[in-house]
């Protein structure tokens, strides 16, 4: 294991500006020693989207090599699954139950896989395609929320029936959340907005971050503000649901680094990277303190994190094929 300096950094608060819902509620780390450590995975083909599941075990989909694989955090070994062919899975989470959903990016479907038994199933959208991208659960785990990326798309599915049903937007829907009143909020970062769905009534509506901010992905925090990172102009927003609007704004420290991964963790501290350093960025909302975590790793590539329910961060490097691990 590799120990990485942890660099403070205040970032200058624009004033006037302005949980990850992955099934396994996130845990605190109040005592952030800045460790870190990494894994390579059996199969680097662009693996991403790390997820914890209820066994404490880390989930990842490895999209290029269509398989799921899952590392034992007490053995520290990893254990693959293989997809049915085409199913390329992009977005990847874990229920209560130990279930495995995917997003099947390749052929237009939801997976479900049992890892205790191996058994897949696949669920078909209407559509028949549309590029299912990111996805996330309720608490009741009674439904799956996911993003249509290239079908310009939201879509539930009914994880008991298998039922989807889907519902059109605009700007290539990217990361999605669900805020505490059970509302769906997705980024379209083709036409610098974030969506609004209200599940009740399928009624939409929308919040622009700004011209060129392409938001990439959200989270929600424990006190029910959603998080945002803005990939086109290097910035971390704070949004208040109720009120629709942007609150607070912070440059990152990496300037113009292209922000993408997003999540918060049990004690609401917010953590982003931005993929073009390698370093992961631990933001206080208390105080407006930053801590930049320097990887190991050169071209990490994070494109999602999870914390998991002891509040540890992980993360994978869908550019060098590793499994990393802030504490």
């Amino acid at each position: 294991m590799k120990v990485c300096a942890i660099l403070l950094v205040v970032a200058p608060l624009l004033a006037n500006a302005g949980g990850s819902n992955y099934g396994i509620a996130p845990g605190a780390h109040p005592n952030l020693a800045g460790k870190v450590a990494e894994w390579p995975v059996p199969t680097p083909r662009f693996a991403r989207d790390p997820a914890p599941g209820p066994d404490g075990n880390i989930y990842i989909s490895v999209m290029s090599g269509n398989k799921v694989a899952r590392f034992d955090t007490r053995t520290r070994t990893f254990k693959e699954w293989d997809m049915p062919s085409g199913h390329h899975p992009h977005g990847l989470l874990v229920d209560r139950q130990g279930i495995v959903w995917t997003t099947g990016n390749g052929n237009g479907t939801i997976g479900r896989l049992d890892p205790a038994t191996g058994k897949m199933a696949e669920y078909k959208t209407p559509s028949g395609g549309g590029g299912p991208h990111t996805l996330v659960i309720t608490d009741d785990g009674s439904t799956i929320w996911f993003t249509l990326q290239s079908g310009d798309k939201i879509a539930s599915l009914d994880t008991k029936t298998g039922a989807i049903k889907e519902y059109p937007t605009s700007g290539g829907p990217y990361g999605l959340a669900l805020d505490k009143a059970g509302i769906v909020w997705f980024c379209r970062m083709g036409d610098d907005k974030l969506g609004k769905l209200d599940p009740k009534t399928g009624q939409m509506s929308e919040l622009s971050t700004g011209r060129g901010s392409r938001p990439r992905r959200i989270a929600t925090a424990p006190d029910g503000m959603l998080w945002v990172t803005l990939y086109g102009n290097g910035r971390l927003v704070k949004v208040d649901p109720a009120a629709l609007k942007v609150v607070k704004e912070y440059q990152l420290p990496g300037g113009d680094a292209g922000p993408y991964a997003v999540t918060v963790d049990g004690g609401g501290m917010v953590w982003a990277n931005e993929i073009n350093t390698d370093t992961v960025v631990r933001l206080n909302p208390a105080n407006n303190e930053m801590r930049v975590v320097q990887l190991p790793s050169k071209n990490t590539g994070i494109r999602k994190m999870s914390v998991a329910a002891d509040g540890r961060l992980w993360y994978m490097g869908s550019h060098n094929g590793r499994l990393g691990v802030v504490e």
